[in-house]
């Protein structure tokens, strides 16, 4: 998995994916996800599930990607099931906190 902060004027964006679907392209009905275009915004460094949990304990926002990082979200009871969409079945979430 990689991690990667992105500091902006609203706070803190963390951004997380499966290190296996970075530099691949999906698309299906419910939409498109670029993960070679926008390898920059989620590739920072591997990180462990004890380094996302911690960023995802004080962000502004977030963009997980891939079952490991979702999963993450879920375990920290973030999100809920139905909140999680699906392209190719790979499971993504944004989050915001306002």
């Amino acid at each position: 998995m990689y991690l990667k902060i992105h500091e902006n004027a609203k706070g803190k964006v963390v951004a997380a994916c499966d290190a296996d679907l970075i530099g691949k392209v999906y698309e299906d009905k419910c939409g498109y996800l670029d993960l070679d275009r926008y390898k920059g915004f989620y590739v920072g460094e591997r990180t462990t599930d004890s380094a996302l949990k911690a960023a995802l304990g004080d962000f502004g926002s977030a963009n997980l990607v891939g079952k490991k990082a979702v999963a993450m979200a879920r375990k920290l009871g973030l999100i809920d099931d139905d909140d999680v969409k699906y392209i190719k079945g790979i499971p993504y979430i944004q989050l915001y906190r306002i």
